[in-house]
C-alpha cells in the first residue's frame, strides 16, 4: 500500500510528537510513505534522521494558498496513493476527495466541519470516537488508532550542566507552554514541596510568565525551563517522578511515555489522563487546578517508596499490554487494509 501523511500542525506539541513518532515506526514497518508537513527545519531533520524525505509547504489560510494546494496535487499525481491520512484540522481542510481512500486524525475534541472530505476519522480514545459519533459521524467509520511510546532506556543527563543539584528529587514536566497544561499551577505547588527540583521541558507563548512566575517565587535555583527537547528517553532516565498538571488534556502522551520508561507519574483528571490512568495503580490522579493536592500528591509519591514501585510497575504492564510501537503499528496496518478493502469491494 502507498499511504499519503499530510501534517499542518505547529512546531511543538504532543499530536506533533505523534505524528513523527507513528511515520517513522511505519516505515520501520515497511509501509511505502510520502510526507508533507508545513515548513518546520527540525522536524524535518527528525523524519530525515529516520529514513523520510519530506515535502515541506506552507498550509497558509486555505482559500489562498494556492502554492499548498499546488504542491499536494503535484504530490497526489506522482505518487498515486492508495490511502492519504490527514494529521489533525488545518491537514485535513487541504485534502479533498480523490482516487484514494482518506482517513483523518483528531487530537483532540475537534469541530468536524474541517473532516468533511475525510472518510473515516479516528482519535486516540473511546472519549474521542464517542464525540465523532455523537457529531453524527457513522460509527463503523469512526476508530481509535492509539499513540505508542518509544521503549529503551534513556541515558541519564548532568543535572549539574543544567543548573540542577544532584543530591534533590527531580520532578519533570513536558509540553507546549500553554494554559492548557497548567505549568503555572505545578509552580505554584513548588513553592509547598521545597525538597524538590523541576524541570519543565517545552516552549510557548507563556514562557515570559511562567518566567515571571518562578522569579516572583523565588524558585529559580530549584525551577528551570528547558525550552523543548528532543530527549524525552533521556529527561526521562534523569527525573525521579513524572507530573502531568493538564487542565485540558485530550489523551496525554506524556502518559505512557512515562510508564514506557519506568517513571512514576502524577496527572490531573482532565479528560484523557482521568480516562487512562488508574488511581493509586498505574498513576496518581489529583483535582485540575487544585496547588495543594497536586503538592500533597507529590510529597506522598517522594516519600513512599512501596507506592512508587507499585505505579511503575503496573504503568509498564500497561505500557507492554496497550502501547508499544509493534501493537500500535500493527492496528494502524489494519485500519488501512480494512479501508483498502472497502474501498476496492466498493469499486
Amino acid at each position: 500500500m502507498r499511504v499519503l501523511q499530510v501534517m499542518a500542525g505547529a512546531a511543538h506539541g504532543g499530536a506533533e510528537t505523534c505524528f513523527v513518532d507513528t511515520v517513522l515506526a511505519l516505515n520501520r514497518a515497511g509501509v511505502e510513505q510520502r510526507v508533507v508537513i508545513r515548513q518546520d527545519a527540525a522536524r524535518a531533520a527528525l523524519l530525515r534522521a529516520g529514513g523520510i524525505e519530506p515535502t515541506e509547504l506552507p498550509f497558509g489560510a486555505r482559500w489562498f494558498d494556492f502554492r499548498t494546494r499546488a504542491g499536494l496535487s503535484r504530490l497526489i499525481a506522482g505518487f498515486a496513493p492508495d490511502l492519504v491520512m490527514a494529521w489533525m484540522k488545518r491537514a485535513a481542510s487541504f485534502v479533498k476527495p480523490g482516487d484514494y481512500a482518506s482517513l483523518g486524525w483528531l487530537g483532540g475534541f475537534y469541530d468536524l466541519k474541517y473532516y468533511r472530505h475525510c472518510g473515516h476519522l479516528a482519535g486516540m480514545s473511546a472519549d474521542m470516537r464517542r464525540h465523532i459519533v455523537k457529531e453524527g459521524w457513522p460509527p463503523e467509520r469512526a476508530h481509535i488508532l492509539r499513540a505508542y511510546a518509544p521503549d529503551g532506556r534513556g541515558c541519564r543527563l548532568d543535572r549539574k550542566a543544567l543548573g540542577t543539584r544532584e543530591d534533590a528529587p527531580l520532578l519533570l514536566a513536558l509540553g507546549r507552554l500553554h494554559e492548557a497544561k497548567a505549568f503555572d499551577v505545578l509552580i505554584d505547588a513548588m513553592v509547598q514541596i521545597p525538597q524538590a527540583q523541576l524541570w519543565i521541558a517545552g516552549e510557548g507563548a507563556l514562557r515570559a510568565s511562567l518566567e515571571a512566575q518562578i522569579d516572583r517565587l523565588r524558585l529559580s535555583n530549584r525551577v528551570k525551563l528547558l525550552g523543548w527537547r528532543n530527549d524525552r528517553l533521556d529527561l526521562m532516565a534523569t527525573a525521579d517522578a513524572c507530573i502531568f498538571p493538564s487542565r485540558y488534556e485530550p489523551f496525554g502522551i506524556v502518559s505512557i511515555e512515562a510508564w514506557a520508561a519506568r517513571v512514576p507519574l502524577i496527572a490531573t483528571r482532565s479528560a484523557g489522563p482521568g480516562a487512562l490512568i488508574r488511581d493509586g495503580e498505574d498513576g496518581l490522579l489529583v483535582p485540575i487546578d487544585d496547588v495543594a493536592a497536586l503538592a500533597t500528591a507529590i510529597r506522598r509519591l517522594l516519600g513512599d517508596g512501596e507506592l512508587k514501585a507499585r505505579v511503575v510497575a503496573n504503568g509498564r504492564l500497561r505500557y507492554e499490554a496497550e502501547f508499544t510501537e509493534r501493537a500500535v503499528v500493527a492496528s494502524y496496518k489494519a485500519l488501512f487494509e480494512r479501508m483498502l478493502a472497502e474501498r476496492r469491494k466498493a469499486a
